[in-house]
């Protein structure tokens, strides 16, 4: 097993096309042809993490935070950031980041958070434009089927909560063989009518190269036609934060106490109780300040996120809570996350959980 082959598993996952332009996410440090020893997953990836690494002789890191998120113009183990890299880079330790990209998936980040708290009926709370692309291509009536086929076995044609989806029309194509050319239907040197179908599905953007090479694979004829255009749509599944529902709407007060207990918490900073229950639920693991207006869009009667500032809590406007659980505390299950990610695919490899704290933030009662 090479590193390249856990990093395909987690890009399959969450494609690196995801990240937002101002992330670092990808392999940090490392060769990816290189045999992997063991995976150790962690929130961030810093000396102790590696430290524990070359101990449990793992030899790639997984990380949720980027180690290197700003240019470096020197190494010299001045910083815990440097420091980290020497010591990664000596010992041979490859160091991979799964950051934005897994906050942009609803069964990353912040569907692991929905998960401690039972949340039903989820959306994302900001989706993502241009992320979706349509490819329409033309074939034969009698293979139009066995191209669907290929195009929905490599990711296409899937709309909300429906599979298979495409459009067909028919109508006549025309072509001329030229000098050299071997057409599957007609005769070089001589127009040709082809009575075809033009289909046509829509599919993630990451996808298209998969796409792309299955209806080539697929096509009947020698030089396939075929068009992808980029779409203004929304995709549903992806973007920032989520909104989602309790089973059971519960008083303020004790909904504060379920979530301190479900998240280990020592204290949680929040606005001023508005009196009414909490059911609607909207949150963003890590710093999710940009995401208050739409929470309240949404009608969330509590919004949960990390690193709220002072004057962004007047925003809640007593319309709904704004709760602050601490940024390491409401990504601290993404550790599980990544290490379930890997080992569905790996049941019988070594992929290991971190035992450091990596929580810079300590409190004093």
């Amino acid at each position: 097993m090479k590193i390249k082959d856990i990093i395909n598993v987690l890009e399959n996952t969450a494609s690196p096309s995801l990240q937002e332009p101002y992330d670092n996410a990808g392999l940090l440090t490392g060769n990816e042809q290189q045999e992997c020893t063991g995976v150790l997953c962690s929130l961030d990836a810093t000396e102790a993490v590696v430290d524990e690494a070359i101990s449990r002789r793992c030899n790639l890191v997984v990380a949720h935070h980027p180690v290197i998120f700003k240019g470096l113009k020197r190494i010299t183990g001045k910083s815990y950031v440097e420091r980290t890299i020497i010591k990664a880079i000596k010992h041979d330790i490859a160091v991979y980041a799964m950051h934005t990209n897994l906050d942009n998936i609803i069964t990353g980040v912040n569907g692991r958070m929905a998960d401690r708290l039972g949340l039903i009926n989820r959306s994302v709370l900001l989706p993502k434009a241009g992320v979706l692309k349509k490819l329409y291509s033309f074939v034969p009536v009698e293979h139009a089927q066995n191209l669907r086929a290929a195009l929905f076995n490599a990711g296409g044609g899937h709309i909300g909560n429906y599979s298979q989806c495409s459009f067909n029309t028919q109508g006549w194509g025309t072509f001329k063989g030229e000098e050299g050319t071997h057409p599957f239907t007609g005769s070089a040197g001589e127009l040709h009518y082809e009575k075809e179908v033009k289909v046509e599905v829509i599919f993630p953007a990451w996808l298209e190269q998969r796409l792309v090479q299955a209806l080539i694979a697929a096509h009947p004829y020698e030089e396939p036609a075929y068009d992808v255009i980029g779409l203004e749509n929304t995709h549903r599944y992806t973007g920032s934060g989520v909104t989602g529902s309790l089973p059971e709407a519960m008083e303020e007060k004790t909904f504060l106490a379920f979530l301190k207990d479900r998240f280990q918490l020592q204290v949680i900073r929040h606005t001023q109780l508005t009196g009414r229950a909490i059911q609607q639920v909207a949150l963003c693991g890590g710093a999710g300040s940009f995401l208050v207006s739409k929470a309240l869009y949404s009608d969330a009667d509590i919004f949960i996120s990390a690193d709220i500032k002072y004057h962004e809590f007047f925003d809640a406007d007593n319309r709904m809570i704004i709760a602050d659980i601490g940024h390491f505390e409401s990504e601290q299950y993404t550790v599980d996350l990544l290490h379930d990610i890997l080992l569905e695919k790996f049941p019988t490899f070594a992929v290991l959980k971190t035992a450091v704290n990596t929580n810079p933030v300590f409190y004093y009662a």
